[in-house]
């Protein structure tokens, strides 16, 4: 089972930050700071994915070698996917177990696939899966394909060349900058974007009962 968490994403990333407040220094502090406030000015809901939208043919491999793919998944209704940077991300260990307890449920009970994406290699992925023993899928959105199709991948502003040991491009194996802001997506049979939520500030995601309330639970 995945760690029961009580309190709302918004409690607990704010329990991140004032953790954070105490143990950065300014600079790692301001850094971040700056990088979550630029991504908030500069998004434009027109520039994503809009409801409607039909979305190409896109395969997922999980670390076992299995294949998902967005047919499969919405062959008989619509299908929850969440997107997250890499397995190492604190924001991200808690956003998706707090999901598997508080969103999980209610999709498994309805029939509704819940699948999270991330560019990061599928053998590397796995660890965030057996670290919270999720119940769902995690799998690798190869080359962040489907993320720039949705129009939710960055680059951070800060990319020193040459990059430094323990770059994300490293962590992620993936040899690149590149991410997807966190975001939550609804898609229907036939790969019709139903709805689309995306947090430009990763400290910022959507509750269990929002989600829920645009599916329609």
């Amino acid at each position: 089972m995945a760690t029961i968490l009580k309190d709302t994403l918004k409690a607990q990333f704010e329990a991140l930050q004032a953790e954070r407040e105490r143990s950065w220094t300014p600079a790692q502090l301001e850094g971040n700071a700056r990088q979550r406030r630029l991504l908030r000015e500069r998004f434009d809901p027109a520039a994503v994915a809009q409801v409607g939208d039909i979305l190409p043919p896109q395969d997922f491999a999980q670390a076992n070698g299995d294949q998902l793919s967005l047919d499969t998944l919405t062959a008989n209704g619509p299908a929850l996917l969440i997107f997250f940077r890499f397995a190492g991300c604190p924001a991200c260990n808690i956003a998706l177990p707090h999901y598997a307890d508080t969103l999980y449920p209610t999709l498994r009970d309805r029939g509704i696939p819940l699948v999270a994406l991330s560019p990061q290699q599928a053998d590397r992925l796995d660890e965030i899966r057996k670290r919270h023993d999720l119940p769902f899928p995690v799998a690798t959105d190869d080359d962040n394909s489907l993320a720039r199709e949705l129009g939710i991948a960055f680059r951070p502003d800060d990319r020193p060349s040459p990059p430094p040991a323990g770059w994300i491009g490293e962590v992620t194996g993936t040899g690149s900058w590149e991410l997807p802001q966190p975001a939550v997506l609804l898609v229907g049979p036939g790969r019709v974007v139903r709805w689309l939520a995306v947090s430009p500030d990763w400290l910022d995601r959507p509750e269990a009962d929002e989600i829920l309330r645009q599916i329609g639970t």
